[in-house]
This record gives structure tokens, sequence and C-alpha cells, in this order.
């Protein structure tokens, strides 16, 4: 950075339907994970900051639930989520998938779209699903749905045409300060990425039968002798036959649960880690506006 090439900062929402890629585009540009990701809609519950620094800039990212009509309180509250981000940031990449048919939901969510105060890039995501001559139509097909002021292929899985997403970005930053340290990506506590991390591990161990009627809460985190982290966690089901499901016969699939997320827990400390999980069983707590406020969700801070 020199005098002739001022320093750029910005917030950056990611908003878009379920299950279109924003948390692999996030993770991919961060060059880790930090937000969840599974192959089951509606992954992420939170607005989640991830922090994306270079010599030249800094891009906040605010990664937000899938827009889609609400079935409950914890749906409402995402839904709330992901809009509110609309109008607090400098530019919106609106995610769509290049796989997908355009429906209803990118209809919505392109005229909310309508008469945005910030640049909203359009990011074409899972284009290495398609071969080019495909794309080139899926491409003329979403500029339909309104003016962009960018139009970015990218495959956020494999990583390409990312650079040139964030060279592009780059240039419709504002000057700006550096609000954190080069050397952050995130502004997340550890306990909610650990709770996040363990969600994570139960979508991905479980079926259909166990959507997202989960939440996590961890009750108590401490080094111990010899730098062992002792971590334990609440694990919340609506039913009690989803509370069979996790724990599994002879407490199989909780034990599989428990070593994939204490793996990349370890990781995270570089430490060794001791998780303790149990599975409760809170009828309707996705309804309950006291559990969801303790588990993070709260109207009242959007």
């Amino acid at each position: 950075m020199t005098a002739a090439t001022p320093f750029k900062s910005g917030f950056v929402g990611l908003i878009g339907r379920p299950n279109v890629g924003k948390s692999t585009l996030l993770n991919q540009v961060l060059g880790q994970k930090i937000a969840i990701t599974s192959n089951k809609p509606q992954t992420t519950r939170n607005k989640i900051q991830g922090i994306y620094s270079t010599d030249e800039m800094q891009a906040i990212f605010l990664d937000t639930p899938g827009i889609h009509k609400p079935k409950h309180k914890l749906g409402q509250y995402m839904s709330l989520s992901a809009q509110s981000v609309m109008g607090d940031v400098d530019i919106l990449f609106y995610l769509v998938d290049a796989t997908a048919e355009i429906g209803g939901g990118e209809k919505y969510i392109s005229q909310q779209l309508v008469g945005s105060k910030c640049p909203v890039f359009l990011v074409i995501n899972k284009i290495d699903l398609l071969e080019k001559p495909q794309l080139l139509a899926v491409i003329d097909k979403y500029k339909e749905l309104g003016d962009f002021a960018e139009v970015v292929p990218v495959a956020a899985k494999t990583g390409e045409n990312v650079e040139v997403l964030l060279e592009t970005l780059k240039k419709y930053l504002p000057e700006g300060p550096l609000y954190y340290p080069l050397d952050t990506v995130t502004d997340q506590p550890e306990q909610v990425i650990i709770a996040e991390i363990i969600r994570e591990k139960i979508l991905q161990a479980t079926t259909e039968e166990i959507p997202h009627a989960i939440a996590v809460n961890i009750t108590e985190m401490e080094e111990r002798e010899n730098g062992l982290i002792y971590i334990a966690a609440d694990i919340y089901v609506e039913r009690e036959s989803q509370k069979g499901i996790i724990i599994g016969k002879k407490g199989v699939m909780l034990q599989k649960i428990g070593s994939a997320a204490r793996l990349e827990v370890e990781g995270i400390f570089a430490s060794k880690v001791f998780l303790a999980l149990r599975v409760k069983m809170k009828k309707g707590w996705r309804n309950n506006d006291t559990m969801l406020k303790n588990f993070g969700f709260d109207k009242k801070e959007l």
C-alpha cells in the first residue's frame, strides 16, 4: 500500500436461497472454515462474520441464512437476519446455483434488490458442474433478474474464479480503515464456532429425520492439566425419536459425531481436546422465544 493506492475496506453481504454455496464461498475466500456446510439446506443460522485482509484491502463478509418462507420462529429469525443485511453493507454478493432452475425464490430475492443503495454482484456458483456452452446460457438467463453491477461465475468448492471475484470486489470497496488486525479471520467467539462444528457433524452424520430440529449449547470450556481443553456441550432436539437417532444404538452415532467434532476442534486449538456431549429433548424449542434467545437468536439485535 502506497500513497498512490489508498487502503480500501468495507462490509460485504452474502445473500441467496438455501444451499447455493454462501458458506462454502466464504470458507474458500478465507482459506479456512469458519462457516459450517452440509448438503442440507438452511445450514447457516446466524450472520457469520468472516474477515478477508490483504495489504491493500479488508472485506468483512456477513454470511446469512438462506432466504426462504419461514415455518417456525427460528425460521422467522433466519429470514429477518438475511434481509437485515441488505441495507447494512457496502456491497452485496447475490449467490445463485448455476445448476438450478430460476424459480419463485430467485424472483422474490431479485425483487428485494430493486433500488438497492449498494452495488450488487450476481455471483453464479457451481460452474464446475456445467459445460461452458451451458454456462453461457445460464448467465444470460440470470442477467434477466435485474441490473447487476457485476456478474461473476465461480466454483466456490474448487476455488475457480474466486480470485477474479476478489479483484473485482476491490474495485468497488470504498476507501476506509483497517477494522480488524490483518491476521483476524472472524469475530465469532470460540464457543460459537465449536457449537457450529458439532452441529455440522450432526447434519453430516444423520438423515433427513434430523433436519434442523437441533441446537448445540456449550456449557463448559476450560484448560486442564497438560494443556488438555475440556469442552462440554448439550445437544437439543425436539422429539424423543430424534434423541435416539443422534445417540444411536449403544451410543455409536453420538460417539461418531463427537470424534469428528473433536478432531476438527483439536485442529483449531492445536491441542488435545476432551469433548463431552449430552443429548436433551425440548419439545418445540424452535418456537420457544426464551430458548431461541438463549441460543443467540434474538430479533431485537437485527
